[in-house]
Order: structure tokens, then sequence, then C-alpha cells
């Protein structure tokens, strides 16, 4: 049905925001399923996520993948974290498009020195807390986010230092006014986002046809390199990959590299046209078909 994106600096009252809405929202009496998705859900430590580059990128990738695999029409998704990075941000309102659903950004506005305050606050009482080093980097490198971009819009703002946050809080409320809202022809502050081909086919690839080309490619490549091994360095007429499918045209020698390097520009060749055209191969025979005919045309041209 929808998914939400919490949005704040470190310590500017996210997951306390994440949590209200998520009780708003039942309250509101809606039938649907809802999930908060956020660090604390995988025992991760917020200084050892965001110690260096790879580990905080280790983070997002399981957040989105959680989120990839939660996202439907049944259930309101709220990412609690800090997703500061608008790319991340970007990336997730793609998967709430593929997935034809709503899609808002709750953003906590809370200005530095108060975020700063309640980080050192939440360490004298022993709970879960930024290092010195880790908080600053976090401020310093923070996107915030902008109504203009289709990825940070609808956008709600909540003023923790001002207003606090709670379940009345007018943000909360118009969010849930949102999210909850009866979507018909005439509503024009309701926007249900919809899958574009590039996105419904990049979601099939992924579950189907990107195993079946890895593997159909992958078996070309050895049926070449055995015949090659057999015709111990002799002409070859042409390399027979399966019963059905046209030969694989070779009139010279062709190195493991040189098939490695074809078969990864085949993949990505693929890849591009499935994005803006017709959709990938979807089983093992049209893999190898497809892949042999690429193969003729690249070595009849070398």
């Amino acid at each position: 049905m929808a998914l939400v994106v919490i949005c704040g600096q470190p310590c500017s009252g996210k997951s306390k925001a994440a949590l209200c809405l998520a009780v708003a929202l039942k309250e509101s009496g809606l039938n649907q399923i809802v999930r908060v998705i956020d660090e604390t859900s995988f025992h991760l430590d917020r200084n050892e996520s965001y110690a260096n580059m790879p580990a905080e990128k280790n983070l997002r990738g399981v957040l989105r993948s959680e989120v990839d695999r939660s996202v439907s029409k049944d259930s309101v998704i709220i990412v609690d974290s800090l997703n500061s990075i608008k790319g991340y941000r970007y990336e997730l309102w793609c998967l709430a498009r593929a997935a034809g659903i709503r899609y808002c950004v709750l953003f906590c506005d809370a200005d530095e020195t108060h975020c700063r305050k309640w980080n050192e606050e939440r360490r004298e009482k022993g709970e879960a807390a930024y290092s010195d080093k880790i908080f600053e980097d976090l401020v310093r490198r923070f996107e915030t986010p902008e109504r203009r971009n289709r990825w940070d819009s609808p956008m709600f703002e909540l003023w923790p230092h001002k207003e606090g946050i709670e379940k009345t809080s007018a943000a909360i409320l118009d969010a849930v006014s949102y999210l909850t809202k009866k979507a018909d022809a005439k509503s024009r502050d309701v926007k249900t986002l919809q899958p574009t081909i590039a996105t419904q086919n990049t979601r099939f690839s992924e579950a189907n046809s990107l195993y079946e080309l890895d593997r159909a490619t992958q078996e070309v490549i050895s049926a070449i390199v055995e015949a090659q091994s057999q015709a111990l360095g002799g002409p070859l007429n042409g390399v027979s990959v399966a019963q059905g499918l046209p030969p694989i045209n070779i009139s010279r020698s062709v190195g493991l590299p040189e098939l490695r390097r074809l078969r990864r520009t085949f993949i990505k060749l693929t890849g591009q046209t499935s994005l803006s055209g017709r959709p990938p191969p979807s089983d093992a025979d049209s893999a190898k078909r497809m892949f042999v005919d690429y193969l003729n045309r690249e070595l009849e041209t070398a």
C-alpha cells in the first residue's frame, strides 16, 4: 500500500517519529499491516555500521533488500534510518514505484545543536548513542530532502525541538491522512506510483532471467572450450551447443579471456536492452540462442 521513508540528522527523533506514525496508522482503523524496518531489527550497532564506507554501504544494502522483500499493496512499510543520502532515497522511491504503491517522506527537521545535545543525553543515560567522530561525520554528509525532488515528495516535516513528537503531531496526522485516504479519479492530492516497463523488467530479470542468462552463457563458453581442447589446436567446423540451436562458427582459436569478455559484454547489453524494449530471456534455451547469435556476429567480425 505504501512506503514511508523517515529522514533526519542523527538523534533527531526519527525512531520516535516512526513509532508514533505506526501507532497512529493502526489507530486510524487501517486494515493493512504496518511494519517498521530499522537497524535494530538486524541487531546492527550504529557506531559499527557507520564506522567506514564499506560498513555503511552494507547497512544500506541490508535495509534496502528487506524493503524490497517487504513492500506490497497489503502493507505500510516505514523505513527508520538516517536515509541521509539523496541517491539512496531515490533507490527506495524506485522500489515503491516498482511495487505500484504510495510513497512519502517524513522529515525530522532538527538543527545540529539540538541533535548533538540529545546524543550526549543518551550517552549519559547509557542508551545507544553515536561517538563524537561518527556524529560529526554524519552531520557533515547529511543531504537535506527537497520537495521538488520526486523521491522527497510528498514530504511531511516535523520540528522536534519546537513541537516535540507525538502521534497527534500535525505532520504525523497529515501523513496518516495521505496514506489512508481513498484514492479515486478525482483525487489529485494522493499519488500512487505506477511501475514502468523498466522497473517491471528489472524485477523480473532479478528473479528469473539473470540466473538463466548467467547459467546458459557459462554452458556455451564451457562447450566452446571443451570443443577446442578436443580439436588439439586443429581447425573447427563449428561447435554444437545443443540440439535445435545453430552451431557456433569458429575458424580460429578463441582464448578463455576473450570468451569471458564477450560473455560479460553480452550480459550487459542484454540488461540494457530489457530496460528499453524486449524483455530478457526467461529460459536457458532462449538465452543460449541469443548468446550463440551474438558470438557468431562478433567472432565473424573479429
